[in-house]
């Protein structure tokens, strides 16, 4: 079955993940991003149209410039430390932005949408591992604008006959095994690419003892003192975007479902790093901060719901091989 795809937020990480999965698949691609955050060559051989989620106009023609089955939405901020310093910025581009295409697609006569939204709308867990029926209490404004969204389609699912499926990630994590598209996020705050950047910097003459490479706390009630998180790989990701797309289209999926993306494996801080030197054979060092605000100790995935309504397995489940592929992109063909 060869779809008609609109991909908002295409040239960002996991949005480009997505659009080479779907060109790959032989799927027909438009990507709509602002570039941003995102990079003009991520969306690699896909139509691209430069839009903003603010530009309604813009949003109005780019929906209606073709049929689309269905569209999928990544276009959102999602820095939780930035959401807590700038929540209008937050609010406006992940609820306001999200509402115009909303209308957009109404207007357009689209009924589908995939949403790309995040384990942060559950806050700090009741029990672990974390199921979809777990409580949304999200802690920072990043999580409250992706729940806010979900609430949104529930009530267009209603009132509309909008169907979508929120897919609610864990820790979007590893690259392009090929290593042709990867991570680039300035800052980055995620623990594998800074990992991963202090390797470099030690292969390139660096001194190990001068690292760069901070923890944060070392104290958590966890086995080695560090946050465990449910690492899944965006390749991963991306699989079960295309599987909730067509299963909307086939009629297996309506309404507004949310499912939970993870592999159901918890790695600590200190074993990502173990991880990061296995895989580069580099010395890398760390030393040890404070504790972020906000940090829970333990978060993984039940991803049950996934595997039976999407038929989703992830085929990327141990630390080491996420952060190979993402090594693969860092270590070889990440632009300086």
């Amino acid at each position: 079955m060869s779809l008609s795809i609109l991909v908002v937020g295409g040239a960002g990480y996991v949005g480009s993940h997505m659009v080479k999965l779907l060109l790959a698949e032989g799927h027909d691609v438009t990507v709509l991003d602002n570039l941003s955050r995102g990079h003009r060559d991520a969306a690699q051989s896909a139509r691209f149209v430069q839009a903003d989620l603010l530009d309604p106009p813009a949003l109005t023609a780019a929906c209606a410039a073709r049929r689309f089955d269905v569209v999928m939405h990544f276009a959102a901020l999602c820095y939780v430390g930035e959401s807590v310093e700038k929540p209008r910025e937050y609010y406006r581009n992940n609820v306001v932005g999200t509402l115009n295409l909303l209308d957009a697609m109404r207007d357009a006569g689209l009924d589908k949408l995939v949403f790309s939204s995040t384990c942060a709308t559950y806050g700090d867990p009741v029990s672990v591992p974390m199921r979809e029926d777990h409580p949304q209490r999200p802690i920072n404004p990043y999580g409250a604008t992706k729940l806010a969204v979900e609430t949104v389609l529930r009530d267009y699912a209603r009132a509309y006959r909008l169907k979508s499926v929120a897919l609610r990630y864990f820790n979007a994590a590893g690259s392009d095994p090929e290593g042709r598209i990867g991570e680039r996020h300035d800052p980055e705050t995620h623990i594998i690419p800074l990992v991963l950047q202090e390797a470099l910097r030690v292969r390139a003459g660096g001194d190990p003892a001068a690292t760069r490479l901070t923890v944060h706390g070392g104290d958590y009630d966890t086995p080695d003192g560090t946050c465990i998180r449910d690492y899944v790989h965006v390749d991963d990701l991306a699989t079960a975007h295309l599987a909730a797309a067509e299963r909307m289209v086939d009629g297996r999926l309506s309404g507004a479902a949310a499912f939970n993306l993870g592999t159901e494996n918890g790695f600590s801080v200190l074993q990502v790093i173990a991880s990061g030197r296995s895989v580069t054979g580099v010395p890398i060092r760390h030393h040890v901060g404070p504790r972020r605000p906000g940090d829970p100790p333990r978060l993984v995935a039940d991803s049950a719901a996934a595997r039976s309504a999407l038929g989703w397995t992830p085929r990327y489940r141990d630390i080491d091989s996420i952060v190979a592929t993402a090594w693969k992109w860092f270590g070889g063909a990440a632009p300086p």
